[in-house]
């Protein structure tokens, strides 16, 4: 008998340059540095397209709500509707991280509602993400407002209090820029769900669970806890050796995909550099940033690893006086609507995704 087993055609054990989707939705372009959206390069959409305009255009073929009007409209009165939900469960949410109670209220949503499922994901994180900082600070969650954008309503519902223009402007760019990014590992465990045609609360309860993982959202709020440990300029290169020397990643840099830098951390920077609080923060962020680049050329020689987008994220966020430890669900308050579309267009494949393994394991032994 054979001692081994024929593996398949193709082994990755990290899928690395297997094609497991064709989408028109979003390119990353690792060696170019580039990231292009339904036909657009990021630069062209973040700070000029309101993040309702950019999931229209996500949606576009899709669904109904295709333009920035529908989908402004139909997402304030999804918010209103998923309010309900999240005051229903905020106690339960009390004991949970902030992300680990938005996978609580997220999975409450039916798949089939009144609501077309796509525009109720998208509007219920927010709701729900906001409720549970709210309630973190002790206060009771305030309804949504229906009439404003998706990023102003948050912030006002998540701060308790209107919010400048240029706090609501700063936020829709971030939400625009983390909206969709190829097949990453939540949005592939949205698709992989969907094409069990589970439905879209289920599929984006997946691609949440994806998300909560630190190698995956998770590293923001260690952005800032290394900014604070770092405490000044002048310091940054002896702690970053000293965190090097002791095996220890540094949180803000390195990417799966991007050979070179991240162009989502050049937009988030400049929201950051715009931003009062943000602005002081980025001179320390400079210089952590150039002292860990010098160190991993010469320490990692053989691996590129350049800033991604969570190392400015962490300062955007914290200008916007959200708490570090809900940064993975304000995350998700971007990333939903690009879940969403890429569930919608998995669903017309019809196809069940059903990849194969290489066993590696012991043989049966024929009996004496």
């Amino acid at each position: 008998m054979s001692s081994a087993i024929s593996p398949p055609a193709i082994s990755s054990p990290g899928l690395d340059d297997v094609v497991a989707a064709e989408t028109v939705l979003s390119h990353v372009d690792g060696e170019a540095g580039r990231l292009i959206i339904r036909g657009y390069d990021l630069d062209e959409l973040a700070g000029r397209w309101s993040y309702e305009a950019v999931a229209g255009l996500l949606w576009s073929g899709f669904a109904a709500e295709d333009n920035e009007a529908a989908v402004k409209a139909g997402l304030g009165r999804a918010r209103v509707a998923a309010f309900d939900t999240a005051l229903a469960l905020l106690p339960q949410a009390r004991a949970l991280s902030p992300v680990e109670g938005l996978r609580l209220m997220l999975a409450a949503l039916p798949d089939a509602s009144p609501v077309p499922a796509h525009v109720l994901a998208t509007a219920a994180v927010p709701v729900f993400a906001a409720a549970i900082v709210r309630q973190g600070r002790g206060f009771a969650p305030l309804p949504p407002d229906a009439t404003l954008s998706q990023a102003e309503d948050f912030l006002r519902m998540a701060r308790g209090e209107a919010v400048p223009a240029a706090h609501a402007r700063a936020l829709d760019t971030y939400m625009v820029t983390v909206i969709d990014h190829g097949l990453n590992a939540s949005t592939f465990a949205a698709r992989v769900v969907a094409a069990t045609r589970a439905g879209m609360a289920s599929s984006v309860v997946a691609g949440l669970c994806a998300l909560k993982g630190p190698l995956h959202g998770g590293a923001p709020g260690p952005v800032l806890d290394m900014f604070d440990a770092i405490g000044t300029e002048a310091a940054a290169g002896a702690w970053l050796g000293d965190a090097l020397d002791r095996g220890e990643r540094l949180m803000g840099f390195g990417h799966r995909v991007y050979k070179v830098r991240d162009p989502r951390a050049d937009v988030l920077k400049a929201v950051a550099a715009s931003l009062k609080g943000g602005s002081n923060r980025v001179r320390l962020a400079e210089a952590v940033e150039a002292a860990a680049l010098d160190l991993l050329k010469a320490r990692k020689q053989t691996k590129p690893l350049q800033t991604n987008v969570e190392f400015y994220t962490a300062l955007v966020l914290e200008a916007l006086e959200l708490p570090r430890e809900a940064f993975t669900a304000v995350f998700a308050a971007g990333r939903v609507a690009g879940w969403a579309a890429h569930v919608m267009e998995q669903e017309q494949t019809g196809r069940l995704i059903r990849p194969q393994s290489r066993y590696v394991g012991p043989l049966p032994r024929r009996a004496a």
